[in-house]
């Protein structure tokens, strides 16, 4: 796979796909952390004297525009992180793409519109997905692929336009493939893993893969309940999956029968609903037991003992890998199981990889140094997709 050292970019038109699906409140970006990633290789990019044409989705429009969720404020923030002017294009491929990469000169910069406000972006079609592609290749003489959290989708600007340029790999596909890597081939033992958020479904492929090759697996967040669930516990009105218990059943059963060791949760800390995440008002919590939540309670994040008992599970790791927030991190009342996973993480002397979109928010909402970690991934579904051993659309696209 050739990166951006490998290319001739100098007076060249480059289109780089970036990841720039950042959180909005309305137009206030609430976490900039995937705008932060992509700086790099816009900036070497224009210093070596290329215009540079930056592409993204956000969100998931119906393929038609939608103010909700245009790219104008993340235009205004690239610039800022840039210290230059970003031109903005108010449309993907039609007049105003068009005469805004026409302007442009050597090392300066532009973003287009939203590229899911096209159909032709998402469309399972090859025809017209291809047909949206020649587009977007029209627009420019190079390629480079650069938002890792996009290459797991059979996207028109991730899959099928590299076919139409000469292309590379930017500088942080190269940068998240150099750690995955480590998480996947000659792993420094013990091998730690730390699986969170919301639904047991979304990570039952990774599950699968870790149990291969992890030496723990950690469990918290909402998918924790469906493990309580899966060893007879009544969880009360916590999230519950019903229907991957059984699933959940065999997952543990195969990781004592292969030595993995399987850490759930001691006790919770719950509450009788759901805290307001805007007003921050008090959620009223209760630490309880982990396997005696009462019918009229919920779990909302991992109890004070827990947080200890998996702080001793990462203290002597060599690797570890985490996924997924403790509990409902936005709300103070619910906060501390993540926090006291991320602060395991930096006491730990091992090699540790924050991955997934709300981990990392976690981290910087928390007000932790992302510095301090040994990395953070902008990978998100991607990220465990490459770990369950998956063949990548966008990755593929890039190789020669």
């Amino acid at each position: 796979m050739k990166t951006i050292d490998d290319l001739q970019v100098a007076g060249q038109r480059v289109f780089v796909r970036a990841d720039l699906n950042v959180p909005l409140d309305g137009e206030t970006i609430t976490d900039d952390g995937r705008i932060r990633a992509a700086v790099p290789t816009i900036t070497k990019l224009l210093e070596r004297g290329a215009k540079v044409i930056v592409a993204s989705h956000l969100g998931r429009p119906k393929g038609a525009p939608d103010p909700r969720f245009s790219l104008a404020p993340v235009a205004r923030r690239l610039g800022e992180l840039l210290g230059r002017q970003v031109a903005f294009a108010t449309d993907t491929v039609e007049e105003s793409a068009r005469a805004t990469v026409a302007a442009l000169g050597d090392g300066e910069v532009a973003l287009l519109e939203n590229l899911r406000f096209n159909a032709g972006e998402t469309v399972k079609d090859d025809a017209e997905r291809g047909a949206f592609a020649d587009r977007l290749a029209a627009l420019a003489d190079l390629y480079v692929g650069d938002g890792f959290g996009a290459v797991h989708r059979k996207h028109a600007s991730v899959y099928d336009l590299p076919a139409r340029l000469p292309h590379a790999a930017g500088d942080l596909i190269a940068a998240e493939l150099s750690v995955l890597k480590k998480l996947t081939e000659d792993v420094k033992r013990p091998y730690a893993v730390v699986l969170g958020g919301a639904k047991v479904s979304d990570k039952l492929g990774v599950i699968d893969h870790l149990l291969e090759k992890a030496d723990r697996i950690l469990i918290g967040g909402g998918m924790a309940y469906t493990f309580l669930k899966a060893q007879g516990h009544e969880v009360g009105g916590s999230l519950l999956q019903e229907d991957q218990v059984p699933a959940v059943q065999d997952y543990l059963r195969r990781a004592k029968a292969r030595g993995v060791e399987f850490v759930l949760p001691v006790d919770v800390v719950a509450a009788s609903e759901f805290p307001d995440l805007k007003t921050k008002a008090p959620g009223n919590p209760r630490t309880i037991p982990a396997d005696a939540i009462p019918a009229d309670l919920q779990g909302l994040d991992i109890g004070p003992e827990t947080r200890k008992l998996y702080a001793s599970k990462l203290a002597d790791a060599a690797t570890v890998f985490w996924n997924g927030p403790m509990g409902v991190f936005e709300h103070p009342d619910f906060a501390e199981g993540t926090r006291a996973v991320a602060q395991a993480l930096l006491d730990s002397p091992a090699f540790t990889v924050v991955g997934g979109g709300d981990s990392a928010a976690a981290v910087r909402i928390l007000g932790f140094d992302e510095n301090a970690f040994g990395h953070i991934s902008t990978g998100g579904g991607a990220s465990l997709e490459y770990l369950e051993g998956k063949t990548l659309p966008g990755l593929a696209a890039l190789e020669d």
